[in-house]
């Protein structure tokens, strides 16, 4: 068994034919969330990733049953979209205690801000030694590596709940539950969808 990772092209394109047969038989659908974002590079290119996540974020952005989403692991970047994050409404968002929320994980992201940063002391004159590059990658990743914490999104309303995974099953049974006592679900409409 696999445990979180990167989405591929045959992942994508099975979760939006799936997604879009629960919004048929109006199934509600959970998300569980340990995802660092769409495989990149020439080779999943000419897979085809492109299109097939295009397919999977319009099933998600477009479903129209209740949608419930719980942040186990990582959740980076496209693959929160695709994986029905904040932005794409479920009716319900929890965290375990061990998500990660962000646009990248802390080490991508210090990596490509200590980048910036040291093209910006080089413009200047300055030149950087091992030591303070490594000072400051530590400072950038400790800073974004606190913004990812699931008590940062939950203190900006991006998850409803911080909740300890013992808890799981029960929230999901009480989202569904909830989610029924709303029965008129509209029609699913995906607009233009790439085949």
């Amino acid at each position: 068994m696999q445990m979180g990772g990167v989405i591929y092209n045959d992942s994508a394109d099975k979760a939006a034919r799936f997604i879009l047969n629960c919004n048929q038989k109006k199934i509600p659908l959970v998300f569980l969330q340990d995802v660092t974002g769409f495989m990149v590079g020439s080779r999943s290119e000419h897979a085809g990733i492109i299109k097939d996540g295009a397919k999977m974020v319009n099933a998600v952005a477009n479903s129209v049953v209740p949608k419930i989403t719980i942040v186990i692991g990582n959740s980076y970047g496209a693959g929160n979209y695709a994986m029905c994050g904040k932005a794409y409404d479920p009716r319900f968002i929890y965290a375990w205690p061990t998500a990660k929320i962000a646009v990248m994980s802390g080490d991508a992201a210090a990596k490509v801000l200590l980048q910036i940063e040291e093209a910006s002391l080089k413009a200047k004159g300055e030149m950087i030694t091992p030591e303070v590059e490594e000072k400051l990658f530590a400072k950038i990743k400790g800073r974004y590596d606190k913004q990812t914490s699931p008590y940062y999104a939950a203190a900006r309303l991006w998850v409803d709940a911080i909740i300890d995974p013992v808890e799981t099953r029960l929230v999901i049974s009480e989202g569904i539950a909830a989610a029924n006592n709303n029965p008129h679900i509209q029609e699913l409409r995906t607009g233009v969808f790439q085949v």
